[in-house]
C-alpha cells in the first residue's frame, strides 16, 4: 500500500466509541512520514512495552516488525494484557496460517470497540515497520491508556492531568504535553520521588542537566519499579520535540506501577484492619489480667501495714509514721484508685467492642471479677480508717509535751538573739571618738535600748516559769532546758550593770564635749568677721587704681592712713581669737578628749589668721610706695597739662580773630581790589609766620599723649580744634586771594569800574542775611528782583529764574558765590551777548541766510580757518535748506559752549 493512499484516508485509525480521545493533530496516517529520530524513539519504547508484558508468559521479542509477523506472539501479548483467551492459534509456518493469526488478533482488539482503519493482516506479517508500530501504538492506547480515568478526565487527557496533579508541589516541573515538557527529565524524577521519595535526592537535581536526569529516572524504575526501560536519554535531548508517543507509553507504565500498588496497599490495609481488631481485643483481655492481679497483690502487702498499731516513744517517730501515711494517701493510693478505675473502664469497652465485632463477652479467671477487685478495695478503706484515727490519738498525745518544749526553745532563741551581741555593744567605748552632735545620739539611742530592756524582763521571767512546768512534767529532755535556764538569768544580770556603766560613761562625755562646742562657737562667731576683715584689707591693698588727679590719688593716701591706724586694735582682737583656741586645747588634753574632726562651725583655723595678718603687714609698706610713685606720677601729669593749655588758649582765639578779619577784608571792600589783595598777602605772610607755635604745641600735645592724658580742665581746646581752625585759616586766605584776583580778572575782561564792583558787592553783601559769604537760592532771587530782573512768581517768571539758576550753580549746590554774581552781572550788563555777535557776522558773510555755503567760507575767511569751520559745521535743516548748506548757528552757540548767549536760548530753541 503506497504513501498517497494513507494520505487519502485522513481520518482516525482508532476510535474508543463516543469518547474520540484521539483527535489528535498527529494522525497515524500522517505517521508515515514520521521522522526517523521519532521511528527509533517508538521502535525502542513499543519493543520495551511489549517485553514487559511478554515476559509474564516467559518469552520476549527483538525485533517488533520481525517477531509479530506470524501473529503467535502477538495474540500471546494480548491475552496477557486483557487476561482473557483468544481463538487456538494456527501452528502451521506458511503464509496464509500467519495471516490468520494476525486476523484473529486484529479482530480481538476491534471486539474491544476499536476501529482499525488501513491495518492489514497482509502488512504485518510482510513485516511493515510503521503499520506494525502503528497496530502496537493501538493496543497500547487500548489497553494501558483507554481506561485511565482521573477526576472528570480519561485516557490521553486523564494521563496528562495525572502528570500534572502530581508534579504540581513541584516548582521546575510544568507538565503541558507529553513531548517537549519531559525534555529535561525533571517531570520523570518528580513522579517517582512523589511516590518513592526515598529513591530519588530531589533537592540535587539540576534543570540544566537533562541528561543525568533522565537517566537517573530511568535506571530507578527499572530497579526498583519493574518499569523497563524504554527510552534513550540521548535520543530525549537529541531530538528538538521527543516522540509523543514514546513518551505517553513510558509514562502509562509509571501510572499503572503507582495505581497498582495503591489497589494492593488497599487490600492489605483491609486484612489488617480485621487482624488489629482482633490482636487489639487480646492486648485488652491481657491488660486486663496483668492490671487485676496487679492490683490486688497491692492491696494483699497493704493492709497489714495499716494494721500495725505499736505505738512511738518521740513526736519524730509518730512524725514520721504520719508522714508515711500521708505519702501512702498522696503517692501511693492515688495511682492505685487510678487503676480500679482504669480496669473498670477498659473492661466495659472491651464488652462493648466484643459485642459491637460478633466476639463472644469476655469472661475473667477466677477471683479477678470487677466485684472481687470492689470487695478488696473494701477492706482497704476499713483498715485505713483506723489507722489514721488511732495515729491521730497517739499524736496528740505527745504533742502536748513537745508543744511546752518547743515554746521553751522558741522563747529562749528569741531572746538569746536578742541579747546576741549586746554586751560588747554596751563595753563599747565609741563615745570616746564622738562629736557632740553623736553624743546626743547615742544617748538617745541609749535610753531606747534601757526601755527596750525593761521590756524584755517579762519574757524571761517566763522561759523560768516554762523551765519549770517542763521538770514538773518530768520531761525526757529537761537537763539540756535547765541548763539553757540558767545561763539567760545568769546574762540578763550582767546586762543590766553594763547598761548603767555605759549611761554614765556618755553623760560626762557630753558635758565636756558641750563645753568644747561653747569655745568652738566663740572661736567661729569671732573668727569669720576678722578673717573677712583681713581677706577686704588685702584685696583693698592689693587693688590696682587708675586715676587722673592729684586730688584723688591724695583721697587714696588719706584712706590708707586710716587703714594703718586701726591696725593695733585688730592686733589685739587676733590675740584674743588664738586664746580661745588654746583653751581648747587644753580641755583636750587634761580629759583625754579624742576630738572627732575639727570645728563644725567654722573651716577657718589659726594658722590660717596667722598666715594672712603676716601678709597684711607684708602688703601696708609695698601700698605706701605705690600710693607716692602715682603721686609723683600725677605731679608730672599737671604739669604737661598747664604747659599745652597755656599755649593753646593763645593759639586758639588767634586763629578765631585772623578768620574774622579776612571775612571782612573780602566782604567789606574798603580800597580797589588791588589794595585788598595787598592787604590779604600781609597777613599770609603772618599766618605763615606764625606755624613754629603751631608745631610747638604739637610736640607738648605728644607728650601728652604718651603720658596717656585724656582730659584738661585748664583749657577747652584740643589739639585736634587747633589743627582743624589752622587748616581752615590757611584754606581761608588762599581761597579769599584767589577770590579777589578772578575779580581783578572779570573786572579788566568785561570792563567793569571800581564802582560797579562795590555795587556789585554792596548788593550781595545786603542779601547775604547770614553773612555767608554766599547766596541762597531765595536770597539771590530777592537780589535779582531788587536789580531789576522780571522773575515774578508767574510760570514764565518761574522758567527764567531756573535758567539763570543753571548759569550760576550749574553744579546744583544750591549756594551762588560771588565770584558766579560777578561773571553773572557782568554777562548781563556788558554791550551784546559774545555768541549773537559772531552770529551775527557769519549772517553777513552769508548774504543774510540762514545758512552758509563751503565756497562762501573759503572765499571770505584764512584757508586754515576756513577748514577748522567747514569741519565743524553741522548740515542745515531749516525748510530753506539746499545740499551742501551748513548751520553757523550752532556753530556759533558751540563754540561758547556751557556759557553760550542767552538771546540764543530764549529766542529760537530750535536753532539751539
Amino acid at each position: 500500500m503506497d504513501h498517497h493512499h494513507h494520505q487519502q484516508q485522513h481520518h482516525d485509525h482508532y476510535d474508543g466509541g463516543e469518547n474520540d480521545y484521539m483527535q489528535q493533530e498527529d494522525d497515524w496516517d500522517r505517521d508515515m512520514l514520521l521522522d526517523p529520530a521519532w521511528e527509533k524513539q517508538q521502535r525502542k519504547t513499543f519493543t520495551a512495552w511489549c517485553n514487559s508484558h511478554l515476559r509474564k508468559a516467559g518469552t520476549q521479542i527483538e525485533n517488533i516488525e520481525e517477531d509479530f509477523r506470524d501473529g503467535l506472539k502477538l495474540m500471546l501479548l494480548l491475552e496477557v494484557i486483557s487476561g482473557e483467551r483468544l481463538a487456538k492459534p494456527e501452528r502451521g509456518k506458511m503464509r496464509v496460517h500467519k495471516i490468520s493469526n494476525v486476523n484473529k488478533a486484529l479482530d480481538f482488539i476491534a471486539s474491544k470497540g476499536v476501529k482499525l482503519v488501513s491495518i492489514g493482516a497482509e502488512e504485518i506479517v510482510d513485516g511493515n515497520a510503521k503499520m506494525t508500530l502503528g497496530m502496537i501504538w493501538t493496543i497500547i492506547l487500548r489497553f494501558a491508556i483507554q481506561d485511565i480515568s482521573v477526576e472528570e478526565t480519561s485516557a490521553k487527557e486523564g494521563l496528562l492531568l495525572w502528570c500534572q496533579r502530581k508534579t504540581a508541589p513541584y516548582k521546575n516541573v510544568n507538565i503541558q504535553n507529553f513531548h517537549i515538557s519531559w525534555k529535561d527529565g525533571l517531570g520523570f524524577c518528580a513522579l517517582i520521588h512523589r511516590h518513592r521519595p526515598e529513591l530519588i535526592d530531589y533537592g540535587k537535581l539540576r534543570k540544566d542537566d537533562p541528561m543525568t536526569n533522565l537517566n537517573t529516572a530511568f535506571d530507578v524504575a527499572e530497579k526498583y519499579l519493574d518499569i523497563p526501560k524504554m527510552l534513550d536519554a540521548e535520543d530525549i535531548v537529541g531530538t528538538a520535540r521527543p516522540d509523543e508517543k514514546a513518551i505517553m507509553t513510558y509514562v502509562s507504565s509509571f501510572y499503572h506501577a503507582f495505581s497498582g500498588a495503591q489497589k494492593a496497599e488497599t487490600a492489605a490495609n483491609r486484612i489488617c484492619k480485621v487482624l488489629a481488631v482482633n490482636q487489639e481485643n487480646e492486648q485488652l483481655m491481657e491488660d486486663y489480667e496483668k492490671l487485676a492481679s496487679d492490683l490486688l497483690e497491692w492491696i494483699r502487702r497493704t493492709i497489714p501495714w495499716l494494721e500495725n498499731r505499736v505505738p512511738e516513744n518521740t513526736m519524730q517517730a509518730m512524725q514520721q509514721k504520719l508522714e508515711d501515711f500521708r505519702d501512702y494517701r498522696r503517692l501511693h493510693k492515688p495511682p492505685k484508685v487510678q487503676e480500679k478505675c482504669q480496669l473498670e473502664i477498659n473492661f466495659n469497652t472491651l464488652q462493648t467492642k466484643l459485642r459491637l465485632s460478633n466476639r463472644p463477652a469476655f469472661m475473667p479467671s477466677e477471683g479477678k471479677m470487677v466485684s472481687d477487685i470492689s470487695s478488696a478495695w473494701g477492706s482497704l478503706e476499713g483498715a485505713e480508717k483506723g489507722y489514721e484515727e488511732w495515729l491521730l490519738n497517739e499524736i496528740r498525745r505527745l504533742e502536748r509535751l513537745d508543744h511546752l518544749a518547743e515554746k521553751f526553745r522558741q522563747k529562749a532563741a528569741i531572746h538569746e538573739a536578742w541579747t546576741d551581741g549586746k554586751e560588747e555593744m554596751l563595753q563599747h567605748k565609741d563615745y570616746e571618738t564622738a562629736s557632740l552632735s553623736d553624743i546626743k545620739a547615742l544617748l538617745k539611742k541609749h535610753e531606747a535600748f534601757e526601755s527596750d530592756l525593761a521590756a524584755h524582763q517579762d519574757r524571761v521571767e517566763q522561759i523560768a516559769a516554762i523551765a519549770q512546768e517542763l521538770n514538773e512534767l518530768e520531761y525526757y529532755d529537761s537537763p539540756s532546758v535547765n541548763a539553757r535556764c540558767q545561763q539567760i538569768c545568769d546574762q540578763w544580770d550582767s546586762l543590766g550593770v553594763l547598761t548603767q556603766k555605759r549611761s554614765e560613761a556618755l553623760q560626762r562625755t557630753e558635758k565636756l564635749l558641750e563645753t568644747i562646742d561653747q569655745l568652738y562657737l566663740e572661736f567661729a562667731k569671732r573668727a569669720a568677721p576678722f578673717n573677712n576683715w583681713m581677706e577686704g584689707a588685702m584685696e583693698d591693698l592689693q587693688d590696682t587704681f587708675i586715676v587722673h588727679t592729684i586730688e584723688e590719688i591724695q583721697g587714696l593716701s588719706t584712706a590708707h592712713e586710716q587703714f594703718k591706724a586701726t591696725l593695733p586694735e585688730a592686733d589685739k582682737e587676733r590675740q584674743a581669737i588664738l586664746g580661745i583656741h588654746n583653751e581648747i586645747a587644753k580641755i583636750v588634753q587634761t580629759y583625754h578628749v579624742n576630738m572627732a574632726g575639727t570645728n563644725p562651725y567654722t573651716t577657718i583655723n589659726p594658722q590660717e589668721i596667722n598666715a594672712k595678718w603676716d601678709k597684711v603687714r607684708q602688703l601696708v609698706p609695698q601700698r605706701d610706695q605705690a600710693l607716692i610713685e602715682e603721686h609723683a606720677r600725677q605731679q608730672n601729669n599737671e604739669r604737661l597739662r598747664r604747659q599745652f593749655a597755656n599755649q593753646a588758649n593763645v593759639i586758639g582765639p588767634w586763629i578765631q580773630t585772623k578768620m574774622e578779619e579776612i571775612g571782612r577784608i573780602s566782604i567789606e571792600m574798603h580800597g580797589t581790589l588791588e589794595d585788598q589783595l595787598t592787604h590779604l598777602r600781609q597777613y599770609e605772610k603772618n599766618i605763615v609766620n606764625y606755624k613754629p607755635k603751631i608745631d610747638q604745641l604739637e610736640g607738648d600735645h605728644q607728650l601728652i599723649q604718651e603720658a596717656l592724658i585724656f582730659d584738661n580742665k585748664h583749657t577747652n581746646y584740643t589739639m585736634e580744634h587747633i589743627r582743624v581752625g589752622w587748616e581752615q585759616l590757611l584754606t581761608t586766605i588762599a581761597r579769599t586771594i584767589n577770590e579777589i584776583e578772578n575779580q581783578i580778572l572779570t573786572r579788566d575782561a568785561k570792563g567793569i569800574s571800581q564802582d560797579q564792583m562795590n555795587e556789585f558787592r554792596a548788593s550781595f553783601n545786603h542779601f547775604d542775611r547770614d553773612h555767608s559769604g554766599t547766596l541762597g537760592a531765595e536770597e539771590f532771587k530777592a537780589c535779582l528782583i531788587s536789580l531789576g530782573f522780571d522773575i515774578g512768581n508767574d510760570a514764565q517768571g518761574e522758567a527764567e529764574f531756573a535758567r539763570i539758576m543753571s548759569i550760576v550753580d550749574p553744579n546744583r549746590l544750591g549756594v551762588i558765590t560771588f565770584q558766579a554774581f560777578i561773571d553773572f552781572m557782568s554777562r548781563e550788563t556788558a554791550d551784546t551777548d559774545t555768541a549773537d555777535q559772531v552770529m551775527t557776522s557769519f549772517k553777513v558773510l552769508a548774504g543774510d541766510k540762514n545758512y552758509i555755503l563751503a565756497d562762501e567760507l573759503r572765499r571770505e575767511l584764512p584757508p586754515d580757518q576756513a577748514e577748522y569751520c567747514i569741519a565743524r559745521m553741522m548740515p542745515y535743516t531749516g525748510p530753506d535748506a539746499i545740499p551742501g548748506a551748513l548751520d553757523y548757528m550752532s556753530f556759533s552757540t558751540a563754540l561758547y559752549g556751557e556759557n553760550a548767549s542767552f538771546t540764543c536760548l530764549s529766542e529760537d530753541p530750535t536753532s539751539h
